[in-house]
């Protein structure tokens, strides 16, 4: 009859009720775990960052981590990915409309993305990967995928015409600069130089790019 319900029409929507939040709470976790893994990654290097110390970190058990991330490279390639491509969303709403012209702004954005906890912690991965067999080939297909990412939204809030002789080069070269900053950011606070840097080549660019 209409607007009965059966024990059996309870159960299901219980059942329902209770798997939403359970799947709320897996998300949150996975999430907490991938910020933590990075955060860990960026502060103590690969030595430094083991399944035990990430769990901590993000306040859940060594068990729950290895649900959702069974081996220490899962967690790790998946941090960084997960990093990378957040930063990825936060660039292009950095210019929902497009650039509008503004090279400098556009270049100055994409060399933030080498001065970040991000890049300290793929520079970690990076290295662990060298001397990883296991990780290697992960973390290669991983760099692959997000620099060919970087080199679209490059193109994309830059306006260059890739048709033209030199210009994918030319981005290309702002992408492995931005790089070169980066890491030696790493080391002293480099702001004031990667200013002028920047300054020359958004002049480079509109010269280049017309």
């Amino acid at each position: 009859m209409g607007g009965v319900s059966t024990v059996g029409d309870r159960v299901d929507r219980a059942d329902r009720g209770d798997r939403v939040p359970k799947q709320d709470r897996s998300r949150a976790t996975r999430q907490r775990l991938l910020e933590a893994a990075v955060a860990c990654l960026a502060e103590h290097g690969w030595a430094g960052s083991t399944v035990s110390v990430v769990a901590e970190r993000a306040g859940v058990s060594r068990g729950a981590a290895q649900h959702h991330f069974p081996t220490r490279e899962d967690l790790f390639t998946a941090a960084v990915e997960y990093v990378a491509e957040e930063r990825s969303t936060a660039l292009r709403a950095l210019f929902p409309q497009g650039a509008s012209g503004d090279r400098h702004a556009v270049v100055s954005a994409l060399v933030d993305l080498y001065t970040g906890p991000l890049f300290r912690a793929a520079l970690h991965l990076w290295v662990a990967a060298s001397n990883e067999e296991q990780l290697r080939p992960r973390v290669t297909e991983l760099e692959a995928r997000v620099g060919r990412e970087t080199h679209r939204i490059a193109v994309d809030l830059l306006g260059a015409d890739e048709s033209r002789p030199g210009v994918r080069e030319t981005v290309q070269g702002l992408l492995d600069m931005a790089r070169g900053l980066g890491l030696a950011n790493l080391l002293t606070d480099d702001t004031a130089r990667r200013d002028r840097v920047v300054a020359q080549w958004a002049a480079l660019l509109e010269e280049t790019l017309g």
